[in-house]
């Protein structure tokens, strides 16, 4: 099985003790094996206790306080991928889920844009189209998109970033009636190296990988969460003053990164 390393460093700056809710360990599902997994938070007066919260479908949230002052959060882990355990089925909870409309998906916006541009490709065929098209109509520019911003917003600038590429194909996708979500992914090979945002759809009662950006291969991808769009897929959540004063990113493979031409079908574990 293919091994990849992962790593992320943050360090966090509150006013005031708050709490924190952080996404920074892989999905714990079939297909995934994690080994030398580590989370350390370090506050001003030392370690800081975490207490790990497991949503239905296997994310793993971290809740802490976070003290006054600056807090280091770092996490690491050796994850192995079995790509032939790695083909999720569709359940009928899911089908309705992913199928709606949500918040930086408004889907219900994109019916008429969808029919026209997509209701020609049969539907097995639908996902792959959508993604070429919102490459060729969207512009990966650093910065150009604020964290409200919605697929309709990416629509109109014709700008955005991995999130903003995601949320346009998963309201393409549920507008041609495609249950489609959000994935945030650990992604080897991509430059500059950063967490990313991945889709996902199911037109073959089956899930697989939908990016848009092309920017790393979807095969070295490593799930971290997934949810109807980054609303729930936020690596980090706070209540409270607390700022994002630096953040960092690895992950690699132990071997060579592979070829995606973005044509095959590819499923994340």
């Amino acid at each position: 099985m293919p091994s990849t390393s992962v790593r992320a460093d943050l360090l966090l700056d509150a006013e005031r003790p708050t709490s924190a809710a952080l996404l920074v360990s892989v999905a714990a599902r079939p297909g995934v094996e994690v080994h030398a997994e580590r989370l350390t938070l370090t506050g001003p007066g030392g370690p800081l206790p975490v207490q790990e919260v497991r949503l239905p479908d296997g994310t793993r949230l971290h809740e802490f306080e976070v003290p006054a002052g600056s807090t280091a959060v770092e996490y690491e882990a050796d994850v192995r991928v079995d790509g032939a355990a790695a083909s999720a089925d569709l359940t009928a909870a899911e089908r309705w889920e992913f199928a709606r409309p949500s918040r930086f998906c408004p889907s219900d916006r994109f019916s008429h844009l969808a029919a026209r541009e997509f209701a020609r490709f049969p539907r097995a065929e639908q996902p792959r189209a959508v993604a070429a098209w919102v490459r060729m109509h969207t512009d990966y520019v650093s910065g150009s998109s604020g964290p409200s911003d919605s697929a309709l917003e990416t629509l109109v600038g014709g700008q955005g970033v991995c999130r903003d590429f995601a949320h346009l194909v998963v309201a393409l996708l549920r507008a041609l009636d495609v249950p489609a979500r959000v994935a945030a992914v650990y992604a080897p090979g991509l430059s500059p190296m950063d967490f990313h945002a991945v889709a996902e759809a199911a037109p073959d009662g089956r899930w697989q990988v939908v990016d848009a950006t092309g920017l790393a291969p979807r095969q070295s991808l490593v799930r971290i969460a997934s949810g109807r769009d980054t609303a729930d897929t936020a690596f980090l959540t706070t209540a409270g003053p607390v700022t994002l004063t630096r953040l960092s990113v690895l992950a690699v493979t132990d071997g060579a990164l592979p070829s995606d031409d973005g044509s095959g079908l590819v499923r994340l574990a």
